[in-house]
């Protein structure tokens, strides 16, 4: 009897003890699931072109970083600079990358805008038919031809700059057409109706595969110009600038997974720059683009200077009024407490003047 009732007293106590320890194991899980316990992701919307030039975007998009850094970023698409800008304008959308002419042109115009970061440097290129190409042999070849380019696009502004650096008087002596699109300068191209085009990455290199030549790069008519600058409304920086400082952040991130993920790199641009993959890393990677977080303040004035001799418009601005170079600079050293012995995140440091 006394043996019967130890062995149920075991039990009862074995029983006890995995009924306490499930007990305790959905408690915990409760406590993990609990929407609170969870972090809370800010939205963020940005502008973007489908350029492989706006990779540190898809990077940042599409590996987490905007979500490790407490963003939920939305993203919407636009067909050229003009577009998007006047949609960070209007506040529909946050932050956009819009090459540097068009932001310029903005502000000289009274838009309330700041520069704060970067993302492209040079990426632009003229094609013409291969019978026309071997017409232009030196800047001089443009007088009395007729180009088509983008209104407000870089590559437009550095191709004027060039022409005028060069005694080129562009505005009588040749006939720039603006188009809406690259896709419409390459047709036009294609067609004969003009003479050669000025367009952006990946263009360059779909207008070579369908039978164009590339006549220059815009890094050859001015080395190591400034393209896609990140660009806000100074209100909303103002009212959140922590937001825009974890912005930085994912692509600070997003830079160092472009160096050194070249293939992952391509796959994830593809899914944004609807083309081939073998089009979309020569134009990545083919030393003629370079993608890079830092905002450049000496880049954009230099290129302030340019817009203005060219006669492409007339400001008397500070344009250094109008570059907020903190924002990468909190943003970088957010990204070194977190990885201080990274050489990438400390070679972006040593490069960085403020």
């Amino acid at each position: 009897m006394k043996k019967r009732i130890l062995t149920i007293f075991i039990l009862l106590l074995i029983l006890s003890i995995l009924f306490s320890s499930c007990g305790g194991q959905k408690a915990q899980k409760t406590g993990l699931e609990n929407p609170k316990d969870k972090k809370e992701l800010k939205d963020f919307n940005v502008g973007y072109l489908a350029t492989p030039g706006h990779v540190l975007y898809f990077v940042a998009k599409e590996k987490g970083y905007f979500e490790e850094e407490g963003l939920n970023v939305n993203m919407f698409l636009f067909t050229n600079s003009g577009e998007g800008l006047n949609a960070i304008s209007s506040g529909k959308v946050d932050v956009g990358s819009f090459g540097t002419a068009a932001p310029l042109t903005f502000i000289s115009k009274g838009t309330d805008f700041v520069i704060f970061g970067g993302q492209q440097t040079e990426g632009h290129g003229i094609v013409a038919l291969p019978e026309k190409a071997q017409e232009f042999t030196d800047l001089n070849s443009f007088k009395g031809k007729t180009i088509a380019t983008v209104r407000l696009a870089t590559g437009d502004v550095i191709f004027r700059a060039a022409l005028t650096e060069a005694g080129i008087d562009w505005k009588n002596e040749l006939t720039i057409n603006e188009l809406d699109s690259p896709a419409a300068v390459i047709e036009a191209v294609k067609k004969g109706s003009v003479d050669a085009g000025i367009v952006w990455t990946p263009f360059i290199k779909l207008g070579e595969k369908q039978g164009l030549e590339i006549v220059k790069y815009s890094g050859e008519l001015v080395k190591m110009h400034t393209c896609c600058r990140q660009v806000a409304l100074s209100s909303n920086i103002k009212e959140n600038k922590e937001n825009f400082v974890k912005f930085m952040a994912a692509l600070i991130k997003a830079y160092k997974f472009y160096l050194e993920n070249q293939d992952e790199t391509v796959d994830i641009i593809s899914k944004y720059a609807k083309t081939d993959k073998d089009i979309i890393k020569e134009e990545t990677y083919g030393g003629h683009i370079y993608s890079i977080p830092d905002p450049d303040k000496e880049g954009v004035v230099k290129f302030w200077d340019l817009i203005n001799k060219s006669g492409y418009i007339t400001s008397d601005l500070n344009i250094e009024d109008y570059i907020d170079t903190s924002i990468y600079k909190l943003a970088l050293e957010d990204v070194l407490k977190e990885y201080p012995d990274d050489e990438v995140y400390k070679k972006l440091k040593t490069d960085f003047k403020e």
